[in-house]
């Protein structure tokens, strides 16, 4: 797992106009970059929805949310219609940024070990190093954790 104070891993994807950009384009402004398992299962439905609702008040301290799982663009597209999600959704089939963050790892399930994400979210400060690591994050509880973190 990465640590805080360390340099957040820069890397490419499409902002919500279809443009290409890079984590460091949002250089001057916090982001908080949610890694989840799965569009449409039911934990990462609550975790989702859990920032659509607080979403506002990220947008009031000037903070860019990012949520990254391994799923197709066109499942986040509608991931994000069906639940009317207002932040952007990453897609990583390649396996590229889950990697650079550290958190694709063995997972145990039912007995059952595999490989997969673990719920991890990185809060970058405004110069690109990760400020604050939430592991083992609780999908309902999440967004509302980093807030608490936050005004504090």
């Amino acid at each position: 797992m990465l640590q805080a104070h360390q340099m957040a891993p820069d890397f490419e994807f499409f902002n919500e106009k279809r443009e290409t950009v890079w984590l460091h384009d949002y250089r001057g402004q916090k982001v908080v970059l949610y890694f989840y398992p799965k569009d449409n299962t039911p934990g990462c439905t609550r975790q989702a929805c859990a920032f659509a609702a607080a979403y506002s008040r990220f947008q009031q301290q000037g903070i860019l949310v990012i949520g990254i799982s391994k799923d197709s663009v066109r499942s986040h597209q509608n991931f994000a219609a069906k639940y009317e999600l207002p932040f952007l959704l990453v897609s990583d089939p390649q396996l590229s940024i889950i990697q650079a963050y550290d958190v694709w790892q063995k997972k145990k399930l039912y007995g059952k070990e595999s490989m997969g994400v673990v719920r991890t979210t990185y809060l970058i400060d405004e110069e690109g190093k990760i400020e604050k690591v939430f592991e083992k994050v609780k999908p309902e509880t999440n967004a509302q954790e980093i807030l608490d973190y936050l005004n504090s």
